[in-house]
């Protein structure tokens, strides 16, 4: 596998998520009246962020990279988009909560691309 650049990836998945777990849940509760988006659900997510920071960079830090764990990432995150595309039927959020779900959502998704680039490009388990 290219450990640097599937490294590489989680790392930058690793930073993101843990810099905008830490967002939703400091400011959860101010963002949602601007993003009208229920705060509960703005701090969940950042709750959830926290131990899914820790696995991956538990994940990127292995000697080899575990490919079964890069395809979970990969998996996981494909499963966000999709989430968070399907939140945007059933909610109603104000043009800066549309704008904040589809960005995160087009970074997971860039992340998830370059994930699977690796992985791609990577020699297959002897």
């Amino acid at each position: 596998m290219q450990p640097t650049l599937i490294r590489r990836a989680l790392l930058a998945d690793a930073l993101l998520s843990g810099a905008g777990g830490i967002v939703m849940i400091v400011g959860g509760a101010a963002l949602a009246p601007l993003l009208n988006l229920p705060a509960e659900l703005l701090v969940g997510a950042g709750v959830f962020f926290i131990p899914w920071t820790l696995a991956l960079l538990w994940i990127a830090r292995g000697n080899p990279i575990s490919r079964a764990g890069a395809q979970a990432v990969i998996a996981l995150n494909v499963a966000w988009v999709i989430a968070s595309t399907a939140l945007l039927f059933v909610l109603t959020p104000s043009p800066f909560g549309y704008a904040f779900v589809i960005a995160q959502a087009i970074a997971v998704g860039v992340l998830a691309a370059l994930q699977y680039i690796a992985l791609t490009r990577a020699p297959a388990p002897a």
